[in-house]
C-alpha cells in the first residue's frame, strides 16, 4: 500500500505537542467505544460459532494445531501470550515515533492510515461482536493459554487485561483482529521506509509472527486475521480522501478563526499587505523597462540623458543593476560628463 505512505504535496513537518493530544483523543474514543459496544453473549457466540463453521466448509484449521503446541509446550505458549499481551501496545507506538522523528513527510499519511482502520475495526466491533476461540464451551477444543499461563503474566482471565481489570476490557471484540492488523501496518511501514536489512526483515516478521500468535492462543480465528488485514486496506484507501476533507476544514476556519487561534497563516498575508507589496518590487530590471522609460521622459519632457529621480534603468544597463539604487545614479553622472569615454555616452 505504498499511497498510503506517500509524501504529500504540500504540507509542514508535524509538531509533537499537536500530534500527541490528537492520537490520545482518538485513542480513548476507540477505548471507550470498544466498551461501550459490548454485545449479547449469545449473539457473540453464535458469530463465534458461525466463523467457525465457515472455516470447516473452507477446509481452514490453523488454530486447533496451533493452539495444541501452544498449550502442550510451555517454552512456546510463554513467550506467545507476552508477545499478545504487550507487542500491541509497544510496537505500533513506537513505529508511530520512529515514522515522525526519520521520516517525517510520510508521518501524516500514516497517522491517518492508522486512525482510519482503528476506527473501522470499532464499526466491526459494534456490527458483528464476536466470541474469541478461547470462550467456546471446551468441547469445541480450545485451550485458553492466557488463562493457563497467568501465573507467569500480569494478566488473568481477561486476555491481556491485568488482574481483577477484565471488566475492562471487550472480550467479544474479536472481528476484525486489530493486533494483525496494527502488526500489519507496522510491518509495511518497516519495509517501505527501513533502510537497514534487519529494520525490513523484521517489517516481514512482525505481521506474520502476531498471526501465528493470535491463533495459537486461541484469541482470535483465522478469519478474524483475513478482516484485520481486510480492515487496514480499507483505511490505507481512505487516506487520500481523509487528508483532503481535514485540510479543506483548515481552510475554511483559517477564513474565520483569528491568526491568534490558527497560529498564523503562511507567508506573507500573516505580515500584512506592506510586506507584500514589499515584496512585489522586483530587485532587477524588468524586460519591459525601457518602454516605461522612454514614455515617462517623453511626457515630463526631459532632455537627452537626463533621469527624473526614482527612474528606472534601461536595458542598456549592466544585468542586475538595482531600481533606483545608486548604482544607476553613476551611470546617469557616467552619461552626463564630457569627460566621459565615448562608449559611456
Amino acid at each position: 500500500m505504498p499511497h498510503a505512505t506517500a509524501p504529500p504535496a504540500t504540507g509542514h513537518r508535524p509538531r509533537w505537542w499537536t500530534e500527541l493530544p490528537l492520537i490520545a483523543v482518538v485513542y480513548a474514543l476507540y477505548s471507550v467505544g470498544r466498551l461501550l459496544v459490548r454485545g449479547d453473549v449469545s449473539t457473540a457466540v453464535d458469530h463465534g460459532l458461525a466463523i467457525l463453521r465457515l472455516e470447516q466448509a473452507l477446509y481452514l484449521n490453523a488454530e486447533h494445531p496451533l493452539n495444541r503446541l501452544f498449550t502442550s509446550t510451555p517454552s512456546i505458549g510463554i513467550p506467545a501470550d507476552f508477545a499478545y499481551a504487550s507487542l500491541h501496545y509497544v510496537v505500533t507506538p513506537a513505529v508511530l515515533v520512529w515514522i515522525f522523528r526519520r521520516r517525517s513527510a510520510a508521518y501524516r499519511a500514516a497517522r491517518v492510515w492508522l486512525m482510519n482502520s482503528t476506527l473501522l475495526g470499532l464499526v466491526g466491533f459494534t456490527l458483528m461482536p464476536t466470541c474469541p476461540p478461547r470462550l467456546l464451551d471446551a468441547s469445541h477444543g480450545f485451550v485458553d493459554t492466557m488463562a493457563q499461563y497467568s501465573a507467569y503474566g500480569w494478566w488473568g482471565e481477561g486476555a491481556s487485561a491485568p488482574r481483577g481489570l477484565s471488566g475492562m476490557t471487550n472480550q467479544y471484540a474479536a472481528m476484525p483482529s486489530l493486533h494483525v492488523g496494527w502488526s500489519l501496518w507496522c510491518g509495511i511501514l518497516l519495509w517501505r521506509h527501513g533502510r537497514h536489512p534487519l529494520i525490513r526483515a523484521a517489517g516481514i516478521a512482525y505481521p506474520l509472527i502476531t498471526t501465528i500468535v493470535v491463533m495459537g492462543t486461541a484469541n482470535h480465528y483465522f478469519l478474524d486475521a483475513v478482516a484485520g488485514a481486510a480492515v487496514m486496506g480499507l483505511g490505507a484507501l481512505l487516506v487520500k480522501p481523509v487528508i483532503r476533507f481535514a485540510d479543506g476544514v483548515k481552510a475554511r476556519l483559517a477564513g474565520v478563526l483569528p491568526d491568534s487561534l490558527l497560529g498564523g497563516l503562511p507567508g506573507d498575508r500573516k505580515r500584512g499587505g506592506a510586506s507584500t507589496a514589499a515584496a512585489a518590487i522586483p530587485a532587477t530590471v524588468p524586460p519591459d523597462v525601457a518602454t516605461v522609460s522612454s514614455d515617462v521622459s517623453a511626457g515630463c519632457k526631459t532632455s537627452t540623458g537626463e533621469r527624473i529621480p526614482g527612474q528606472r534603468t534601461t536595458s542598456a544597463d549592466p544585468p542586475g543593476t538595482a531600481v533606483g539604487g545608486a548604482a544607476a545614479r553613476d551611470a546617469a553622472d557616467a552619461d552626463a560628463s564630457d569627460d566621459a569615454p565615448a562608449a559611456a555616452r
